[in-house]
């Protein structure tokens, strides 16, 4: 079982959690660090409460982000070679996440796609309504022989007064990952309180940090106080580890 504090100086220790694949960390892609200083800052504070591989997940949203495997592939050695000049000892991979419109849909066969470890597609939703085609796209993601994860199921408030959906999206096996900082109350008290039903209901598989900036480190340590998420971590229901197993 996962000690989730260092008992000697009551420190954070999430080394039992296995990877961190949600987070922002490429600078200047996205709406996530913004120089190389505040990526390897980022990772420094990971590396700090015990990850030791991090999967880093820029937008991918072709409205606002219209980012490609190539550019978040420079990106990712640019970071890694500062994280090998500054000797953390940590990996550093590169996925992405994928927002959900008709022009994802209607690329998807085509597209070359920026997975977890060649299995995992994490996918968002806009956070006004869902959208029609969540359906297909997961169908579509299956057939090609993906496992579609969604992020943060937590932050739709569209689905606050219908968790009927969650055990829908489960039952045609999407993963859901909650957002580690959801639980100290970032995106507010509903969000808060369906991430910790979610969790009582065991419809999450994963956490993520979903970092952004240096500055989360210390909602992030709040949350990680919180009693639901200390319990679902030491559950052995938590499933970051088979993200690469």
């Amino acid at each position: 079982m996962l000690g989730l504090f260092r008992s000697n100086k009551n420190k954070i220790n999430l080394e039992g959690v296995g990877v961190d694949m949600h987070s922002h960390l490429i600078p200047g892609i996205d709406d996530g660090v913004k120089s190389i200083e505040e990526s390897i800052q980022s990772i420094k504070l990971l590396h700090e409460i015990g990850y030791t591989h991090i999967v880093t997940t820029p937008h991918i949203m072709s409205d606002y982000y219209p980012n490609t495997p190539q550019i978040i592939k420079e990106g990712l050695e640019k970071v890694r070679l500062a994280v090998q000049k500054e000797g953390i000892p940590i990996k550093i991979d590169a996925a992405a996440e994928y927002y959900i419109d008709y022009q994802f849909y209607t690329r998807f066969e085509e597209a070359e796609l920026l997975t977890i470890n060649n299995r995992f597609i994490l996918f968002e939703l806009s956070f006004l309504n869902p959208p029609e085609i969540l359906k297909d796209i997961i169908f579509k993601m299956q057939t090609a022989g993906y496992i579609p994860i969604l992020a943060h199921p937590e932050r739709y408030s569209y689905w606050f007064r219908n968790f009927n959906i969650f055990k829908e999206l489960k039952d045609r096996g999407v993963w859901m990952q909650v957002n580690i900082n959801s639980f100290a109350d970032e995106y507010g008290v509903p969000t808060r309180k369906l991430a910790e039903k979610l969790v009582k209901e065991d419809m999450v598989d994963l956490i993520g940090s979903d970092f952004h900036r240096p500055q989360h480190i210390e909602v992030m340590r709040m949350a990680l106080r919180n009693k639901c998420l200390q319990k679902f971590i030491t559950s052995g229901k938590m499933r970051n580890k088979e993200l690469f197993a």
